[in-house]
């Protein structure tokens, strides 16, 4: 623990995740004690109204309480406590479809503030004209990836394009891609001869440094053809090791992917994740309403979920 660093915050983050789960099971046995107590009492009391409420009440956040138990349950996979690299990429369809991925990143982003889980956005492809081609995130939070990979898919979403002079109606998609963040001592080798740098202008925000400097990095891992960027960082090694870092966990998730067939639920919505394939869609107009194809979930609050109220889905998914 002393010697090694990375060692002690692996344990101790595994200690924190197993303090929670037991610390809520504490709590459940009080809860049970409590209307125990109650129950007896009222059993011997003649009518009290006070009693039955405060019984009732105490019934209730005991079932509260147990589902959000039995809810942990389905996040017992090897990579669900890790953190959450995030990524999303517009779909056909031009200005329209790069600002609809942009309301999804937003809506990640704004779960993942109420959640009080920090995030730092690795790469952003701006649109043309609004919105965004593609960008990469990561989320830091105890079982970041565990709730985040219920929202492998295709998102489809339709309403009253603003970009339309005719204000027609238009559909859009955007993917989501979630894979953990593996530890640092998980060993993935990653040979040099086995990978392509290119190093580029950061487009975007980010100062005269950043613009006047190629400090962006893109890694393609010629074996797997899987390609990595990042651009958030002021300096080209600060970039290149993130890059290294989500390649790594790229290949990590690769190859456990084809170790374990269970691992295929890292990407399975019990759809394949293609054009055409939504697992959810968000309608604006004609009417309003979210509804996930997989659980057949249906919500009328728009606004909400846009804004990050996303968990009832999550849960949804997880449970079934």
């Amino acid at each position: 623990m002393w010697k090694d660093a990375n060692e002690a915050k692996k344990i101790t983050g595994e200690r924190k995740a197993i303090e929670g789960i037991l610390n809520l099971w504490k709590n459940l046995e009080k809860s049970v004690e409590d209307c125990q107590v109650l129950l007896e009492l009222a059993a011997e009391a003649e009518e009290d109204a006070d009693l039955e409420a405060e019984l009732q009440a105490t019934a209730e956040q005991l079932e509260k309480k147990i589902e959000e138990l039995e809810f942990k349950k389905m996040l017992s996979g090897e990579n669900d406590i890790n953190n959450a690299f995030v990524s999303i990429h517009a779909g056909a369809g031009g200005t329209e479809a790069q600002d609809w991925a942009s309301i999804l990143m937003r809506m990640y982003l704004r779960w993942a503030e109420r959640r009080g889980f920090k995030t730092e956005i690795i790469d952003l492809l701006d649109g043309e004209e609004a919105g965004i081609k593609s960008a990469t995130f990561l989320v830091n939070g105890d079982y970041a990836h565990g709730y985040l990979k219920a929202e492998v898919g295709i998102h489809r979403l339709v309403r009253i394009s603003p970009f339309d002079a005719n204000a027609r109606r238009h559909t859009s998609f955007a993917s989501v891609f979630v894979y953990p963040d593996v530890e640092d001592n998980i060993e993935i080798t990653i040979d040099d001869k086995d990978l392509r740098v290119d190093t580029y202008r950061a487009s975007g925000a980010g100062g005269q440094h950043v613009n006047k400097t190629s400090s962006a990095i893109r890694i393609t891992h010629l074996p797997t053809n899987i390609v990595v960027q990042c651009q958030n960082e002021r300096s080209q090694h600060m970039n290149r090791a993130m890059a290294m870092k989500m390649l790594k966990a790229r290949l990590y998730e690769k190859e456990m992917k084809e170790r374990e067939k269970e691992m295929d639920k890292l990407h399975a919505t019990k759809k394949q994740i293609a054009w055409g394939s939504q697992i959810r869609s968000y309608i604006l107009q004609p009417y309003q309403m979210i509804k996930d194809h997989r659980t057949e979930l249906e919500v009328g609050n728009v606004n909400a979920v846009l804004d990050g109220d996303i968990d009832k889905f999550i849960e949804a998914y997880l449970m079934s």
